[in-house]
C-alpha cells in the first residue's frame, strides 16, 4: 500500500448513519459502535480543523413508503414505535452548523439524495467514508460513489456492520474501488 495524499480542497468526510437509533443495535462486528463513533469523531475533528466539508447523512424510515423486497433473508426490523430521536446523529459527532446532513429514506445515500449534487458544487473529487453498516449503508454509497467517478477512502476501524463476516465481504469490494485506511493514517494524511 501506497502512503494516503489527500487534497484538502477536494476531499470531504461522508459518515453514513451514525445515528442514535443504529448505533443502539446491540450486536455489531467486528467493533462496536462506540469504537466506530470514536475513530468517526476523530476523523469529523480533523476535517473540521481544516475546513473541510462533512457530510452526515442519516436515514428516516417511513413504513408508509419502505421497499419490502422478497428476499431470502428478512431485514431486522425495530420492534414497536420508534423514538423521536432514532434519526438524530449522535452526539459525539460535535455536529456543527457547516455540517452537510443528508437524509435518504433506504440503504444508499446517493439514490433519492441531493448528496451527488452538493459534493459536486464543492468540487469534491474524493469521499472518506465511514459508518454503520460496513455492508449496507457504506457499500451501497460505495458503489454509487464509483459509479459517480468519486475516489473513495475507506475508514475501515470508523465502520462496523452486523458481523465480522459482512464487515470483511464489504472490504473485499473496497479494496477494487478505493483506499481502504485506518483513522489515524487518514487524519496523517491531511495534517
Amino acid at each position: 500500500m501506497t502512503e494516503l495524499s489527500l487534497d484538502r480542497n477536494t476531499t470531504a468526510l461522508v459518515v453514513i448513519d451514525l445515528q442514535k437509533g443504529i448505533a443502539s443495535f446491540p450486536k455489531l462486528a467486528p467493533r462496536s459502535s462506540q469504537q466506530v463513533i470514536a475513530n468517526a469523531s476523530k476523523l469529523a475533528g480533523a476535517f473540521r480543523a481544516h475546513g473541510m466539508p462533512i457530510f452526515l447523512v442519516r436515514v428516516v424510515v417511513m413504513p408508509e413508503i419502505a421497499f419490502r423486497p422478497i428476499a431470502d433473508e428478512s431485514r431486522p426490523t425495530h420492534p414497536g414505535p420508534r423514538p423521536s430521536d432514532w434519526s438524530d446523529m449522535v452526539s459525539e459527532l460535535g455536529q456543527v452548523p457547516s455540517d452537510i446532513v443528508i437524509t435518504k429514506h433506504q440503504v444508499g445515500a446517493f439514490y433519492g439524495t441531493d448528496l451527488e449534487l452538493q459534493l459536486r458544487r464543492r468540487r469534491i473529487e474524493t469521499i472518506v467514508l465511514s459508518g454503520i453498516a460496513t455492508d449496507a449503508g457504506v457499500e451501497s454509497t460505495a458503489r454509487f460513489a464509483n459509479d459517480y467517478g468519486f475516489q473513495q477512502v475507506f475508514a475501515e476501524d470508523a465502520m462496523t456492520s452486523r458481523s465480522e463476516e459482512r464487515h470483511k465481504g464489504a472490504l473485499a469490494f473496497f479494496h477494487r474501488v478505493g483506499r481502504v485506511r485506518s483513522t489515524d493514517e487518514i487524519v496523517k494524511a491531511i495534517e
